[in-house]
């Protein structure tokens, strides 16, 4: 009996995960106005019903891969263990991978435009939110002091200022790359180009943070 509970438990969260890595696909594909719970259905290979049983209906939906898709995030800085590293290199580390994400999961950069389009609706509902962005943060507020003892980085330097910016200097890029490409007359997705880009992100940040 034990052992048919813990396999019923085990096909639940495998069915719940499929569930949930479909709907990433169709609301990072559509939006949650166009994502359809027939194809999510369809990619889960589930069907609606359980759909409505583990999440209640599209937008609870569309709330719980937000949550997912942040907390991944959050969960993969944390595992870069920053703390152990000195601070230029904790720096450059979490701007190279910031970059790294984003082109591995192209998916969070649309998600979250999506809920952009919604003035943050769902997440305002998501509590666990707030607290991982306050780790990353804090974090990132410690590598800064660090690098201040060390005579490395400049004073006052605002930690959420310097976040924002890190992700902003690879986003911007990548959701314009179409029209990017286009009106420079190259190709924003091309290695070399890459490479290049993520190369000045890195230098803009250093400079950014360096000590006169």
């Amino acid at each position: 009996m034990a052992e048919a509970t813990k396999k019923r438990k085990r096909d639940a969260e495998a069915t719940r995960a499929r569930i949930l890595l479909a709907a990433k696909k169709e609301f990072a594909k559509s939006g949650l106005g166009g994502a359809r719970v027939d194809e999510i259905a369809e990619r889960a290979n589930a069907n609606k019903r359980m759909i409505y049983h583990y999440f209640g209906g599209k937008e609870e939906l569309f709330c719980a891969v937000l949550e997912e898709a942040y907390l991944d995030i959050r969960d993969a800085e944390q595992r870069l263990k920053l703390d152990d590293m000195p601070p230029r290199d904790a720096l450059e580390k979490l701007v190279r991978f910031t970059w790294s994400y984003y082109l591995k999961n192209p998916e969070f950069i649309t998600l979250v435009n999506s809920e952009n389009l919604h003035r943050a609706k769902h997440i305002k509902g998501l509590k666990t939110l707030p607290q991982t962005m306050r780790g990353l943060v804090d974090m990132v507020a410690d590598i800064l002091e660090r690098g201040e003892k060390a005579g490395e980085f400049r004073a006052g330097i605002d930690a959420t200022q310097l976040n924002i910016t890190i992700a902003a200097i690879g986003y911007y890029y990548l959701t314009n790359r179409f029209t990017g490409s286009y009106l420079f007359d190259r190709d924003l997705m091309d290695r070399d180009a890459l490479d290049t880009r993520i190369d000045f992100n890195v230098e803009t940040i250093m400079r950014l943070v360096a000590a006169d």
